[in-house]
């Protein structure tokens, strides 16, 4: 893009007023339902250990300086509210994540996230499909499990293939000798990227739920099967737009995930943030039964206008942004 056109906004009056518009409408949304609206610091003392996110900080120079986080989810925060017997809440805030730019992504965007005490998982889907219903006006949704959803569309099962067998699959797309580098977790989300998701949510919203435990260090085992873990996201037309958990609340049990993560972070030479204390000691002094959902507004303004990328629903993304 020519430097002289970087100074104009990617998106138009007219998308200026729809992301307005659904802003209000997500409002008044939850307002019906009783869900109230919080705001916590963009700007955490820590990050997620999540191998999968790579964080954003910036040096405090004051009189304790210290490196700060730019958040990519509001969640260790809102879980602090919710210990401290808040209820039930939603936030609509800016997050940031490193390395993701492109068609669906920008380092810097719009995350609605909302906790409901006394849901569990099959609870809360059924809430995010109203609101998806009301924002995008789209029939009732579809329901599959992971491993049904890689039946369909990867044939293959994702909890006992063996890793030489997925390495094998995954080779196809990267090639023999970085695929046999991978562990497990990794070959599976790049099957389900390259395989799975662009057939979900075609017609209507499908919600893909009960993923592998290891894919979902937030959210508790299933009782009857603890190598499943309460967890979901849907897509719509093939994008993936929300991401859920019926949340894990055992302070013991989430140290042991997040130093596992760390682990695998350790081992790929990745970024080590440290440990959220603040989030494990809310935990221990009590964690309502809940279950929590985080969906991309971006992505879902894009849906509800049309838009084939988000440069198109924003003022200034990342290539916008000048120097």
């Amino acid at each position: 893009m020519p430097f002289q056109a970087l100074w104009q906004p990617g998106c138009g009056i007219r998308q200026l007023q729809q992301r307005a518009a659904l802003l209000a409408q997500l409002r008044e949304f939850f307002a019906k339902r009783g869900v109230l609206e919080v705001e916590t610091p963009a700007l955490m003392a820590t990050a997620a250990t999540e191998p999968t996110i790579a964080p954003l900080w910036t040096e405090y120079q004051g009189a304790t300086q210290q490196r700060l986080f730019l958040q990519s989810s509001p969640e260790f925060a809102m879980k602090r509210l919710l210990a401290a017997g808040c209820g039930a809440i939603y936030q609509i805030c800016r997050a940031f994540r490193d390395g993701e730019a492109g068609r669906w992504h920008n380092p810097e965007f719009t995350l609605l996230e909302w906790y409901r005490p006394g849901f569990d998982h099959h609870a809360l889907m059924r809430e995010v499909e109203a609101l998806l219903c009301t924002t995008l006006g789209c029939p009732a949704a579809d329901y599959v499990t992971y491993s049904e959803a890689f039946a369909r569309y990867a044939q293959l099962d994702p909890l006992h293939a063996p890793l030489a067998h997925l390495q094998a699959r995954v080779a196809h797309w990267m090639g023999a000798t970085s695929a046999s580098s991978l562990e497990r977790d990794a070959c599976l989300q790049l099957i389900m990227n390259q395989a799975v998701e662009p057939h979900l949510g075609r017609t209507a919203p499908t919600f893909v739920y009960h993923y592998p435990a290891s894919q979902a260090a937030l959210a508790r085992r299933l009782p009857e099967q603890p190598e499943l873990a309460a967890r979901f996201e849907v897509y719509v037309q093939g994008v993936e737009l929300a991401n859920g958990f019926y949340e894990l609340t055992d302070a013991a049990e989430q140290r042991e995930r997040f130093e596992q993560e760390l682990a695998y972070r350790r081992r790929q030479g990745m970024p080590m943030p440290p440990l959220d204390e603040a989030l494990l000691a809310a935990l221990a002094a009590g964690l309502p039964d809940c279950a929590g959902v985080a969906l991309g507004v971006d992505r879902l303004l894009m849906l509800q206008t049309g838009a084939t990328n988000m440069d198109e629903v924003l003022a200034f993304s990342l290539q916008r942004l000048g120097c």
